[in-house]
């Protein structure tokens, strides 16, 4: 008896990772693929899908971002902050993600309640970064990584003194990021710090203050309060103590030439470091022109910055692209550059952006993009028995684009509950037109499938051991 299959995906080229664009057909059945098979295959098959003329990416797999509630960007609270940006992630083509979650309590003691809310409103699959502050967190990391499957931890590098206190979040030194990095290291978890020598943050900040009280130099003033240096030298420290401990590091947000030479320069002494990017550092910089929605922190940089970027991208340097997204409102953005909070959502456009900005504007192939944006985060970040590529046995979450549909970056192509996005009014092209997860159309026709609210599932993860970059490049 033939085997019947649940989909039939026929007539898109698929971007395979390590392969290429392949010109084939993907079986599913139930939530995995089950086979790819030469056009047209005479299978038996409940559906068959006609995407002549469309690609197939990996489902995106966005591993830096912030879900929230309101303002409060610490976690979700209730089941809609989850459907809104999972929605949001959906129509950017991104199928599974990993929060970062922020307390200054032991996440032990909400965690069920954080995984309930989350699963109840989400349409996609995820997992959790938790952000280490406290005494309590340092001495609960064994629980967290080997008992709850959270093997990442986020160091915020730029908490010293009452720094923290707007987070909610106690000051740190350099002392507890050696004892997070040497416990993490036995446990075989990995930091995620954000770098920033706050200290002379604090220095610069005073001194642009007094040059422009009023903020008028916007986000030019912005970035010379948090200069590259500074991204760059903690950079330096965090990876070098990483490197003592035995401990990989995996560098957020990397937003400058500065910050991205300092990681290189450790990979070159064969230290496992592993960059990521995110879309907004690419696309904008201090002269874009788009006012408070354009604060996030580190800050955007030069345009000679956004080169090295897409420089380092296309010659292998980056490992991963993420969003950063926080989808705090336009509210948040009130008091002028001083007073404006930093962040901004990305979500919505996650691949649109890298299609048409990278691939049709620089000539990045898809093979690439899938990469940085699918491949190799599953990989570093312990899903890629699951996620991040188009092959036999992996959960069948996809992207599917139409890579020559213009549209307009508004109101009717976004779903994030932030209610504005840093592309507003821009044509991209390239539109995700489905999107699936574990097999189920989430995303169909470019309209949102009302049913897979709730069908998303917390994923527990463990890293490979003392994952390795990728070299091969």
């Amino acid at each position: 008896m033939k085997r019947r299959f649940t989909k039939h995906l026929t007539g898109a080229t698929l971007v395979i990772p390590g392969t290429g664009l392949v010109e084939a057909d993907v079986l599913i059945d139930g939530e995995t693929i089950a086979g790819i098979v030469e056009r047209d295959a005479d299978v038996e098959v409940d559906e068959r899908i006609d995407l002549t003329g469309l690609t197939v990416f990996p489902g995106g797999v966005d591993v830096h971002l912030h879900l929230g509630h309101g303002n409060d960007i610490s976690r979700p609270r209730v089941p809609s902050d989850a459907a809104s940006e999972t929605a949001a992630a959906l129509l950017g083509g991104v199928t599974s993600f990993i929060p970062y979650v922020m307390s200054g309590d032991p996440y032990e003691s909400f965690f069920a309640e954080l995984k309930e809310v989350t699963e109840a409103g989400a349409r996609i699959d995820f997992g959790y970064h938790f952000i280490i502050a406290s005494e309590a967190q340092l001495a609960s990391l064994p629980h967290y990584v080997n008992d709850l499957g959270v093997p990442t931890a986020k160091l915020f590098m730029n908490i010293r003194g009452d720094e923290g206190k707007r987070l909610g979040l106690p000051g740190i030194d350099d002392g507890f990021m050696f004892r997070l990095l040497e416990t993490l290291g036995p446990l075989g978890g990995m930091m995620c710090p954000h770098p920033e020598n706050i200290e002379i943050g604090w220095a610069m900040t005073a001194r642009m203050r007094d040059a422009d009280p009023q903020g008028k130099g916007g986000l030019r003033t912005w970035n010379s309060a948090r200069p590259s240096f500074i991204e760059a030298e903690a950079i330096r420290r965090a990876t070098y103590y990483g490197k003592i401990t035995g401990t990989p590091v995996y560098c957020v947000h990397t937003s400058s030439a500065e910050a991205l030479e300092a990681a290189v320069a450790m990979r070159r002494d064969g230290y496992p470091v592993f960059i990521e990017t995110c879309n907004h550092y690419l696309t904008h910089d201090v002269d874009s022109g788009i006012g408070m929605a354009g604060k996030v922190n580190p800050p955007l940089r030069e345009n000679a910055d956004r080169e090295a970027l897409w420089k380092a991208i296309a010659d292998g340097h980056i490992d991963t692209i993420g969003t950063d997204h926080v989808h705090r409102t336009m509210s948040a953005k009130q008091g002028g550059i001083w007073g404006a909070s930093p962040g901004c959502p990305g979500l919505d456009t996650f691949l649109p952006v890298l299609v048409s900005e990278g691939h049709h504007k620089r000539s990045i192939p898809l093979e690439r993009i899938a990469e940085l944006a699918s491949a190799n985060p599953a990989r570093i970040m312990g899903m890629a028995d699951r996620k991040g590529g188009i092959a036999i046995g992996l959960d069948a979450d996809l992207a599917i684009m139409d890579l020559n549909e213009n549209y307009v970056v508004g109101p009717q192509t976004r779903a994030t509950d932030a209610g504005y996005s840093l592309y507003d009014g821009m044509t991209l092209r390239g539109r995700v037109v489905h999107a699936m997860s574990r097999g189920r159309f989430a995303l169909r026709d470019h309209q949102l499938v009302e049913e897979a609210v709730g069908k998303g599932k917390f994923l527990p993860r463990k890293l490979p051991p003392h994952p390795i970059r990728n070299t091969q490049r």
